[in-house]
């Protein structure tokens, strides 16, 4: 079973058998549909495609949500049940972006309690530099009737953040880069800043320069001053790549911290 990562060659071996899905996560924040014209041209073969704004995203609510809320257990149970997706099924995710949108699926399948499900080291460029096929073939996948077992302690709402990040011996983290933390430039969203109490660690952190993610002892080493999972809290600029930061951190062996899924933009939402 693969619950963290999954490297390139593995997945080549194991890419034709019929208990595992892959699912194509690639996604442009300038370009909605960048990710699935992608997709449509090529993919690994016997890819889905998981769409960030349709997909792994629920309806937004001006004024109250971020811009990537977090899907009710409803429309989770929905997607995964037509991804054909099965207690016993490993489920492999992939971007063109070293897992930081890939990491938000992974998170999610755990979150509603399902662990076989591991994020491809590296992303699609891993799998092209090793040669490995593409296609444009879209397969059809018979549904299954997926039932979550939702763990809501992995999950925080602004409300028991606002509690988090005044509280001793607890921990919340900016997944953003530092620029983006300090105020000192914000492209997306409208006030610049960051929670106050936050501390910094860039998810772009977490990969090495060729793409990989950092071994285990590095982000053990990277995660050394927070305190444990369970007083541990990453937050983003809407909850999807500090999904990355969730993966690294139990990659390092540190276990399940927690995620505020609103995170910046539901912060200053209102």
């Amino acid at each position: 079973m693969f619950t963290t990562l999954i490297q390139a060659d593995t997945l080549h071996d194991h890419s034709e058998a019929s208990e595992w899905r892959i699912v194509d996560c690639r996604s442009s924040l300038s370009d909605t549909e960048a990710g699935r014209r992608a997709y449509r041209e090529g993919h690994i073969p016997g890819a889905l495609y998981a769409h960030l704004e349709e997909d792994l995203s629920g309806p937004i609510i001006p004024g109250k949500t971020g811009r990537h809320p977090l899907p009710c257990m409803t429309a989770m149970e929905r997607l995964f049940s037509n991804m054909g997706i099965a207690p016993d099924t490993q489920v492999v995710v992939y971007d063109d972006s070293k897992g930081a949108i890939a990491a938000r699926l992974w998170w999610m399948l755990r979150y509603v309690g399902h662990d076989k499900v591991a994020v491809l080291d590296g992303g699609l460029a891993r799998w092209r530099q090793a040669g490995y096929p593409m296609t444009d073939v879209i397969p059809e996948i018979a549904p299954t009737s997926f039932k979550a077992s939702p763990r809501p302690d992995w999950y925080i709402n602004k409300q028991e953040t606002d509690n988090w990040r005044q509280a001793a011996g607890f921990a919340l983290v900016d997944s953003r880069e530092a620029p983006r933390y300090r105020g000192e430039v914000e492209p997306i969203d409208p006030v610049a800043g960051h929670i106050p109490g936050a501390v910094n660690l860039p998810f772009a952190g977490n990969w090495t320069p060729e793409g990989l993610m950092l071994s285990p002892e590095a982000l053990r080493e990277r995660f050394a001053h927070l305190p444990d999972a369970a007083h541990t809290a990453f937050y983003c600029g809407s909850g999807v790549t500090a999904c990355h930061n969730l993966l690294a951190y139990a990659h390092a062996g540190l276990g399940d911290a927690r995620l505020y899924a609103g995170s910046w933009s539901e912060w200053i939402a209102g």
